[in-house]
């Protein structure tokens, strides 16, 4: 079977109607959030170490020097979870974008070539599995349930005798957890908030071929991806984002100018890759191939990739005469679609899998059996996005706050106005993120079952 197409905070006002007791606090919290920052990413002072960068050169194992000191790999704990991501440090350095015109298999579109200046980064040693995925994915029932506990506390219409019940045993729950009291006093940021992805309309489609943990997390729209990056970014208090293409292109090759990053055989490419020739129909377990150069595995098949960019055939037409920055060689959308995927995946032919290889996407096309209006912004419905992911990268240089929701957010407005109207609707969520959230989700969970033994 072929695919068939390659987060100021403010306080709610609350009346003689509502809990003094959460007024007072509401109170207090915004005397304390108005001296801190207004971002985890806003401290300048004596700033923890950051992961993945050492003061003295590792005695072995792979390292990068830059002027701050030595990117080494490490391993990060999804916080309030054990689940855990592993990163990889890529050196910077300029390299050629693009295949040469005698590359067999090579596309219109991935010329003519370019070169790009890349600065250093740390990139997923794997694809983004469904263990990680899922515990974003798990953020829609927690937002609604916080969306309950504040209605519940405030809603003053139609009192009656079961709902005022529920509201003195919540009152009296909540006495003991302070975090999730904070958080329910305060109105949402939408400049630290995030939507949740919704319950799958589908989940016979999305894992027919399985959602195993260590299976590749698919079916994800680019405007998800992104969420899922600012959701993690949030949550850890270190910038993560999508690569760029060129990054991108440039992590796969590993330095290498050839087809793929372990030469032009595409006999090879079974060593290295999931692809048509020996898949199950279906993804495979991250990292089960052997890795490039730089240690990333499955960047050749398994699955595709999403980068930030828009897909234009004549991408590169406009660098021409660099070198140009990785930065510089964004495409930053302009249209809902397409936009591009990297790298091939487990139902592509070897020329769709070399380093070169550019995939536009297709939303029309790809929510062709989403019944709903308007279709979902989180979520495809139809191949080939069974075959489709994404990794993540840090930058050693993070930009500047102000700059973080150009990779975050919804950049068109016909992408804005669909999670709008699933929001309105109700049929989305939204809430704000930041480091606390594991521990309100730990709160939350003990003040639902204690007022689940008092009914």
């Amino acid at each position: 079977m072929r695919l068939c197409k390659s987060r100021s905070a403010s306080v709610a006002c609350f009346n003689r109607h509502r809990l003094p007791a959460l007024a007072a606090l509401a109170c207090a919290v915004v005397t304390v959030l108005s001296a801190a920052p207004s971002s985890v990413f806003a401290q300048e002072d004596a700033a923890p170490a950051s992961p993945g960068l050492v003061a003295e050169q590792p005695a072995e194992g792979r390292f990068v020097k830059t002027d701050r000191g030595y990117m080494v790999p490490y391993e990060m704990t999804i916080p309030g979870t054990d689940v855990a991501f592993e990163m990889v440090p890529i050196p910077g350095g300029t390299f050629t974008m693009g295949s040469p015109p005698d590359e067999e298999g090579r596309q219109e579109d991935e010329g003519p070539q370019v070169e790009v200046k890349v600065a250093p980064f740390w990139i997923g040693k794997y694809e983004i599995t469904w263990e990680e995925y899922q515990q974003y994915m798990r953020m829609y029932d927690v937002f609604k349930d916080l969306a309950t506990l504040r209605s519940t506390l405030v809603k003053v219409d139609e009192e009656t005798t079961q709902r005022l019940q529920q509201r003195t045993a919540l009152t009296e729950a909540l006495d003991k957890y302070n975090a999730l009291q904070q958080r329910l006093a305060l109105t949402r940021d939408l400049a630290d908030a995030i939507t949740a992805p919704t319950k799958l309309y589908e989940p016979s489609f999305t894992f027919e071929f399985g959602e195993e943990p260590r299976q590749p997390a698919v079916t994800m729209t680019q405007y998800a991806a992104k969420q899922y990056t600012k959701w993690l970014s949030r949550l850890t208090g270190e910038f993560h984002r999508l690569p760029g293409e060129a990054e991108w292109e440039y992590a796969c090759r590993a330095g290498t100018t050839t087809a793929y990053s372990f030469g032009d055989d595409p006999a090879e490419l079974g060593e290295y890759a999931w692809y048509f020739e020996n898949f199950d129909f279906k993804t495979s377990e991250v990292g089960k191939k052997k890795p490039n150069p730089w240690g990333l595995y499955d960047m050749h098949g398994n699955v595709a990739e999403w980068v930030l960019d828009e897909y234009k055939p004549q991408t590169y037409e406009q660098f021409a005469g660099g070198p140009v920055s990785a930065e510089e060689a964004i495409v930053w959308p302009t249209v809902e679609f397409p936009r591009v995927v990297r790298g091939g995946h487990w139902d592509s032919d070897p020329e769709g899998c070399r380093s070169a290889a550019r995939m536009a996407s297709h939303d029309v096309d790809w929510k062709s059996l989403d019944p709903n209006l308007p279709l979902s912004p989180w979520w495809f419905t139809s191949d080939p996005a069974r075959g489709v992911g994404f990794r993540i990268v840090r930058p050693l240089d993070a930009p500047p706050e102000s700059k973080h929701g150009k990779y975050w957010e919804a950049d068109v407005d016909a992408i804005r106005s669909a999670v709008a109207d699933r929001l309105r609707e109700g049929r989305g969520a939204q809430e704000t993120i930041d480091p606390l959230l594991p521990e309100v989700i730990e709160q939350l969970r003990a003040v639902k079952e204690s007022v689940n033994e008092n009914n």
